[in-house]
């Protein structure tokens, strides 16, 4: 490590030990900077925490370091300034993000990004005070670059983020999403949508994780199902991958005039408009999940390799599937009461105890009026 970079973790080490004093939150202009890259999924719950910062402290000067493909989705968010990087790689990216920050000053840190990358960063930004996760969410190290931490709780990610906000404020802090999806954006969604039937069922059927997607063949029987019983019509998305492209295109095929593979076709703010116009988002544990619900739409999640009270649709899991139980007593051998935080299950067929019927009968709690 450059002696630049080696400086910035000594300094950083050295303040952890002394603990300044916390940061005046009722500071008028309080100057706050807040970590989080990716991923999109991630960064939407983010989003919550961030306007739940800006109702706290509606005067402070919030500056948001993240990703050109989640400030994408981002940008034009209210009272947020941006600084947009791609996560370093190499030596040379973290000497430009030094030099970008060598200057200026910040009153807090919101270290809402654990992973070595990304804790290598956290000595550029000057705070007095720096919060990080909790010893057991801090992951590679980050607890030795922050010299604050939220508490633990086993509790939604949604709820991790908010803990931030409620370190930092001292006050309680709730969920507020207000994604900023513009004209232009929701025209594009109701031009590709206007001539499908409704209602609408959104499928994004790929998960970032092969482990958490479903079977194909099982999407296959949704929509056929689903097309036959509410004529629906049935909106495909997703990354722009082989293999998302080919499933997308598999099931558009299977009821022409009533379904549309977008695969690879939006961006992240026509996403989140496409989403808004649907009726219902079938989906395993991926970003369009948090999407949905930010746009207040059901979503039908699918869980079996992590549970829906982590990474579920925030405070909607009515509509979601959850075997994940039995994944772990399946699979791991354990009783789901008495696991650690976060635990997951890495088996190719956890996700096969989801069946279509499980699916259908969520579908009909949503869609059972358009019958």
């Amino acid at each position: 490590m450059s002696s630049y970079l080696t400086a910035g973790f000594v300094t950083m080490a050295k303040s952890s030990i002394r603990l300044p004093p916390v940061t005046d939150p009722f500071k008028p202009d309080l100057r706050v900077a807040i970590v989080r890259f990716s991923a999109l999924g991630d960064v939407v719950m983010v989003s919550a925490a961030v306007r739940a910062l800006r109702q706290c402290l509606p005067a402070a000067r919030i500056t948001w370091i993240t990703s050109p493909l989640t400030y994408s989705l981002l940008k034009g968010m209210e009272g947020v300034q941006f600084e947009v990087f791609e996560k370093p790689r190499a030596l040379a990216d973290y000497f430009a993000f030094y030099r970008t920050f060598r200057e200026r000053q910040f009153d807090a840190v919101l270290a809402m990004q654990a992973n070595l990358r990304v804790n290598l960063l956290y000595p550029a930004l000057h705070a007095p005070v720096k919060i990080g996760f909790d010893r057991t969410r801090a992951r590679e190290g980050q607890w030795l670059f922050c010299n604050r931490r939220i508490p633990f709780a086993d509790s939604h990610l949604v709820d991790g983020f908010l803990s931030f906000v409620e370190t930092l404020t001292g006050k309680p802090a709730s969920a507020d999403w207000n994604l900023p999806v513009g004209s232009m954006d929701l025209e594009w969604a109701q031009e590709q949508l206007k001539n499908l039937p409704k209602p609408w069922v959104a499928i994004h059927p790929h998960s970032s994780k092969a482990e958490r997607n479903w079977l194909p063949e099982r999407y296959e029987e949704i929509v056929k199902q689903a097309v036959a019983r509410w004529k629906c019509g049935v909106v495909l998305s997703g990354g722009s991958s082989a293999a998302e492209l080919a499933l997308c295109e598999r099931l558009a095929q299977l009821a022409p005039g009533h379904a549309i593979g977008l695969c690879g076709k939006s961006t992240p703010k026509q996403l989140a408009a496409l989403l808004s116009l649907a009726d219902v988002l079938i989906a395993p544990d991926t970003g369009s999940v948090h999407i949905a619900r930010a746009m207040n739409t059901p979503v039908i999640g699918l869980y079996a390799v992590v549970s829906p009270k982590l990474s579920g649709p925030y405070q909607r899991l009515g509509y979601c599937v959850d075997r994940y139980p039995e994944a772990v007593n399946r699979y791991l051998g354990k009783d789901v009461n008495r696991l650690p935080w976060n635990t997951r299950v890495h088996h190719p067929e956890a996700m096969s105890l989801i069946t279509v019927a499980d699916v259908m009968s969520q579908l009909d709690k949503v869609l059972g009026q358009h019958a």
